[in-house]
C-alpha cells in the first residue's frame, strides 16, 4: 500500500486528487501539511490522519512514500525540492512551476533522488485527444497549418473560484496559467512539436490583478500557428478544438462533444468514434512507482507547458513576441 502525504489544499482540485487516492486500491492518505494551518487541520481531521505544521516533519516522520502537491504555484519549487530530497514520489497539479529555471531545478532533484514524478495534464488521457492523435499520426489532415483550442468558464463572473486564484504572487498569472494550461498543452501536442515563439494578450474584464481573459499565439514549424484561448468570464463557452491541415480539418466540441473530420475527397463531414479515456494521470503515476517506469511524455509536455506559459507572460509584460530560446534555464 502506497502511503501518501498531502502537500496543501490550496488548489481547487485538491480534494479531487485526494478522492482518487482514497478510491485507488493501492494507495491511502496518511498525512497532511498545509501552509494554512486551519485548512490543513480541517482536512486532516476529515481524513482521520495526522496534520503536520512543518513540512519537513511530515516528510521525515509522516510514514509516507509519496506526496500529492496542491500548494500555491509560487511554492511548487520549494515543496517539491524538499519532497524529492526526502525520497518521496511526487504527483503535482499543473503547472510544475512558473519558470523554466524552477522546473529544471525540480527535474534535476527528481533525477538525482530517483523518485517518480507525474503531472496532472488530464486532457491528454481523454478519448477525443486519443482519437485526434491517431488521425494526426495517420496524416489524415496532411501537414498541420493551424490548431485552435478554447476553454473558458464563468468563475470570475459568478465568483465561485477561491479569491486566492486571483493572486498574482501565488498563481503567477490568471486564466491562462490556470485554465489555459489545458488548451496550451493540447495545442502544442497537436502542432506536433514545440513552437518557437509566443505572443499573448491579456484582458481584465472583472478588474482583478490577474487576467481573466486571454489568448496566446504560438509560432509552429513550417508556417503552422497555434491559438490558445482561456477565460474566467464566459458562462456558455464550449470547450472546443480545431485542427486544420493541407488535406483537411477536424472539429470537436463546437458545441457538442462530437469529433467531425473532413479530408481529401470527402464530400461531407464524418463523425469519428471517440474511444474511452485511458487511465488517469494519478493511476499512471501509481503504476510508474510500482513498475519502476517513468512518465517521459507527461514530464516533457509539462516542462514545455511551463516554457510556453513563461513566454506568454513575458510577451504581455514586455509587449512583444518572446522566443522560447530566450528563457533562462
Amino acid at each position: 500500500m502506497l502511503k501518501i502525504g498531502k502537500i496543501s489544499y490550496w488548489h481547487v482540485h485538491a480534494w479531487d486528487y485526494t478522492n482518487q487516492a482514497l478510491e485507488h486500491p493501492d494507495t491511502a492518505m496518511a498525512a497532511v501539511w498545509d501552509e494554512n494551518e486551519e485548512r490543513g487541520r480541517a482536512a486532516a481531521e476529515k481524513l482521520g490522519v495526522p496534520y503536520f505544521a512543518n513540512l519537513e516533519d511530515m516528510l521525515a516522520n509522516g510514514g509516507i512514500d509519496a506526496v500529492i502537491v496542491d500548494a500555491p504555484t509560487n511554492r511548487h519549487e520549494e515543496v517539491m525540492l524538499a519532497a524529492a530530497a526526502a525520497g518521496k514520489h511526487i504527483f503535482t497539479e499543473k503547472v510544475v512551476a512558473p519558470t523554466l529555471k524552477e522546473v529544471n531545478a525540480i527535474l534535476k532533484a527528481i533525477d538525482e533522488n530517483g523518485v517518480k514524478l507525474t503531472v496532472s495534464l488530464p486532457r491528454l488521457n481523454d478519448g477525443y485527444t486519443l482519437a485526434i492523435r491517431e488521425l494526426l499520426e495517420k496524416e489524415t489532415l496532411g501537414q498541420i497549418t493551424q490548431v485552435r483550442v478554447r476553454l473558458s468558464h464563468n468563475g470570475a463572473l459568478a465568483n465561485w473560484l477561491p479569491e486566492h486564484f486571483y493572486s498574482l504572487e501565488q498563481c503567477a498569472g490568471g486564466a491562462l496559467i490556470d485554465l489555459g494550461c489545458h488548451p496550451m498543452y493540447l495545442t502544442r501536442l497537436f502542432l506536433g512539436e514545440l513552437p518557437s515563439e509566443v505572443s499573448a494578450q491579456f484582458g481584465y474584464v472583472t478588474g482583478r490583478e490577474v487576467e481573466d481573459n486571454a489568448v496566446a499565439l504560438l509560432r509552429g514549424a513550417g508556417g503552422a500557428v497555434g491559438i490558445v484561448e482561456a477565460g474566467f468570464v464566459n458562462p456558455h463557452s464550449p470547450f472546443s478544438i480545431e485542427v486544420h491541415g493541407t488535406k483537411g480539418s477536424l472539429f470537436y466540441g463546437t458545441p457538442e462533444s462530437e469529433l467531425l473530420v473532413r479530408a481529401g475527397n470527402d464530400e461531407a463531414w464524418k463523425a469519428v468514434t471517440i474511444p474511452v479515456n485511458r487511465e488517469s494521470a494519478f493511476h499512471q503515476w501509481v503504476s510508474h512507482i510500482q513498475n519502476g517506469t517513468t512518465a517521459d511524455e507527461n514530464i516533457r509536455l509539462a516542462k514545455e507547458l511551463t516554457m510556453l506559459m513563461e513566454a506568454a507572460g513575458r510577451s504581455v509584460s514586455e509587449g512583444r513576441a518572446v522566443r522560447l530560446n530566450e528563457l533562462e534555464g
